[in-house]
């Protein structure tokens, strides 16, 4: 009658309950010790949240698709918007929680695209780290994976406006299971795995993940993310929009034969645009297309697809 209640739960063992020890809900704590103030310490990730009044405003640029899913998605977040769906999907009997999906080629605006969620949809940001969670210790990143969620959890029982948890470069957790694991690491893994999907079928705050990898997705994983918006390279329009962006004395014309010549992404562009800014203040020379031109060389490491392998064989 206890679990009935939502007064006691099963502790986490390995990614599952273990069903020989007990443990009160946070409901419970609450309900029962109001005038104890228990809370459970917020972990050292929750303490890392970043609020969206400290992020900067970025333009971004995004092919047509992807725009238009983006707009979607920041109306969706809104608060106000979001409370009401939220409302209509319980009275529904379905899930709260809003899993979210960017994937797509490294550097094409997945993480900035999430601050920047954050900061229009007036939302503080929890970023996590996966290399943190894990540890070397047997059962720690399991303890490690539950804690970030019964911390995510209060975060959102705590706010007015839920705020968002980012799982940046996500791969590492959201690859295929490994069936009848043996070795202690690829159980951890599993167990890591088991939680995270237990933990977004009762999630109901937002949670967005980015990765540059689908081919090893889980399925069970692609199942729960209600959105899944994929990052091209920018079209040439966009690259030109982004070159100017970056390099305000660039004229367009100069512009447009960069973006026609490269197929560079965002954060490639970024990239020389540091660089062309570095040697601006090292060496005082105005920026020439040339020169923007040589930077493009050096930074394309691979020609046409395929490129010398680094590394060992």
């Amino acid at each position: 009658e206890l679990f009935n209640l939502k007064l006691l739960e099963f502790e986490n063992n390995d990614g599952f309950a273990d069903r020989s020890s007990y443990c009160f809900t946070q409901f419970a704590i609450k309900e029962l010790f109001p005038e104890l103030t228990i809370k459970k310490k917020k972990s050292r990730i929750i303490k890392l949240m970043k609020t969206h009044t400290t992020i900067s405003s970025k333009k971004m640029y995004y092919n047509q698709q992807e725009g238009v899913q983006i707009n979607q998605l920041t109306n969706l977040l809104k608060q106000e918007q979001f409370k009401q769906i939220q409302q209509r999907l319980a009275d529904r009997g379905m899930r709260k929680g809003f899993a979210c999906l960017f994937y797509g080629a490294p550097g094409t605006g997945k993480t900035e695209t999430a601050l920047q969620l954050a900061r229009e949809t007036g939302r503080d940001i929890i970023p996590v780290n996966v290399s943190e969670i894990k540890s070397m210790w047997v059962g720690e990143s399991e303890k490690n994976i539950k804690e970030l969620f019964d911390n995510y959890r209060l975060a959102v029982e705590d706010s007015d406006i839920a705020p968002i948890l980012l799982f940046n470069e996500a791969d590492a957790v959201l690859g295929i299971r490994q069936e009848g694991a043996t070795s202690a690491v690829n159980k951890m893994e599993n167990s890591i795995q088991n939680i995270i999907l237990q933990e977004m079928e009762t999630l109901e705050g937002i949670m967005i993940a980015t990765t540059n990898l689908t081919q090893n997705l889980d399925k069970a994983f692609e199942r729960r993310f209600l959105y899944k918006v994929k990052f091209e390279k920018p079209n040439i329009k966009a690259k030109q929009a982004i070159w100017l962006s970056m390099i305000p004395e660039l004229s367009k014309k100069s512009a447009l034969i960069l973006a026609e010549m490269y197929d560079f992404s965002g954060g490639q562009i970024e990239n020389i645009a540091r660089k062309n800014s570095v040697d601006q203040i090292l060496t005082g020379k105005k920026t020439t297309l040339k020169q923007l031109q040589e930077y493009c060389e050096s930074e394309n490491i691979t020609k046409g697809g395929e490129g010398k392998r680094i590394g060992f064989r």
